[in-house]
């Protein structure tokens, strides 16, 4: 337990040091103010740390941006040595958070439902009920018959 405790305080650590270190330290033209890093990773043995990243624009901005990631992971690498003061720093492995797009993707299928639930709402706008508002019977209702006459 302590160990996850410890490689989550560090991913805590990685995911600060690198989203500060993109924002004023790289010159990098590819990884301008549109790169975020969203979450952080790292394997119990912290050798090994998966770091996440969005960025805003389409997928030409997306593919330098992952270029430019990939060409400061030494520099980055060795801002989260020094910050971290561990005995052997994580590699860094950069990967494009998928949570965008399933938000979009997620957004999409709610506007078709919302459209389609308004189709509906239109649709029976003006409609009556086939067999009156309350299909049951009621006991002492005038048109129940008693068939139990002897």
């Amino acid at each position: 337990m302590a160990d996850n405790a410890r490689a989550k305080r560090l991913a805590d650590l990685i995911r600060e040091v690198v989203a500060q270190k993109l924002q004023r330290g790289i010159k990098d033209p590819r990884l301008g103010s549109h790169v975020t890093i969203t979450d952080t990773r790292v394997t119990g043995d912290l050798r090994e740390a998966t770091v996440f990243y969005t960025v805003y624009g389409d997928d030409e901005d997306r593919k330098a941006a992952a270029a430019g990631l990939e060409s400061a992971k030494g520099i980055l690498r060795s801002e989260v040595g020094r910050a971290a003061g561990v005995k052997f720093t994580p590699t860094l492995t950069f990967v494009a958070d998928a949570l965008p797009d399933t938000a979009r993707t997620i957004e999409d299928l709610l506007d078709k439902a919302r459209a389609s639930d308004a189709k509906v709402r239109e649709a029976s706008a003006g409609a009556s009920y086939a067999g009156g508002a309350d299909p049951y019977r009621k006991p002492g209702s005038d048109d129940e018959t008693d068939d139990t006459t002897e």
